[in-house]
């Protein structure tokens, strides 16, 4: 449910810290693999699960996580596969899960279908790459054919409660537009620090503070930054501005050059736990 995000974040505040969100794609290698990598990195420190369905034209994402997404479509992963897997995740964790995807997978599966199926299966939080806020109102009639638009009058609001949508924020965003989306976000606000696609960097982005405090000036919701972070200083220099760190490339491209040796999650683990504890301590330093 979505107080999982909620209470997650207010221990955070509690204890003073920072969030550390890790990104996999599921199914990158097969999806039994991807279930003991996510037990491997709560155990190594993530506070949230950010969980990729796999998509055969992943526009945003860079060579790497390209790359991640077509290992696992070749490996037979799918949408239903995907719900699977978090369910099998449910039965020893309540770490909360956050789906990223693109529309066109749930489009064609059936957004009111998925939707409800998603929140059933312990899925919290849905970050829809391509799908902007505005259009929220209208994407129940985007079914694709063949699929009946099915969902109830109130059904929406239903699912909402359980299932709550993730705003992204980019570094072009206008002030304007910022007001928009932090007032239909829920959840955290999800800030992209480069333009361009996802992928490992050298650096941070120099406009990352003035553009965090920018955000905070609309909304009270905790922002994540992502896209390029992959080593323990990084996540601690993002961690004493943010509220969550995210590291998605650094761990797929791991998982990428380990194939699927029966020690991965135990690889990615160790990986991991330093990035983590940089971003966890960063407030005290």
């Amino acid at each position: 449910m979505s107080e999982r995000i909620e209470r997650l974040f207010a221990k955070c505040r509690d204890e003073d810290r920072t969030a550390f969100i890790p990104y996999i794609c599921a199914g990158d290698p097969n999806f039994a693999r991807t279930i003991e990598i996510a037990f491997a990195l709560e155990k190594a420190g993530a506070d949230v699960l950010e969980l990729g369905v796999p998509f055969s034209d992943p526009l945003a994402d860079g060579v790497v996580n390209q790359l991640a997404a077509q290992r696992a479509l070749e490996a037979g992963a799918t949408v239903p596969g995907v719900l699977e897997c978090v369910r099998q995740i449910r039965r020893r964790s309540e770490i909360p899960i956050v789906l990223y995807t693109y529309l066109n997978p749930i489009l064609c599966y059936g957004i009111a279908a998925f939707e409800r199926e998603a929140a059933v299966a312990g899925v919290d939080g849905l970050l829809i790459l391509d799908l902007p806020s505005e259009e929220d109102g209208n994407v129940y009639k985007l079914e694709c054919p063949g699929v009946p638009p099915s969902m109830p009058a109130g059904d929406e609001i239903a699912v909402e409660e359980n299932l709550i949508r993730i705003r992204l924020i980019a570094p072009t965003t206008s002030p304007e537009r910022i007001t928009a989306i932090a007032t239909s976000a829920r959840g955290f606000i999800y800030y992209v620090s480069r333009e361009g696609v996802t992928g490992m960097r050298n650096s941070i982005a120099q406009s990352l503070e003035e553009r965090i405090a920018l955000i905070r000036k609309h909304t009270q919701l905790p922002i994540a930054v992502g896209f390029g972070i992959s080593t323990p200083e990084q996540a601690a220099r993002v961690a004493r501005m943010a509220d969550a760190v995210v590291v998605g490339s650094a761990i797929v491209d791991l998982i990428g050059k380990s194939k699927d040796g029966h020690d991965l999650a135990d690889r990615v683990g160790e990986f991991v736990r330093p990035i983590a504890a940089a971003a966890h301590r960063s407030r005290e330093t």
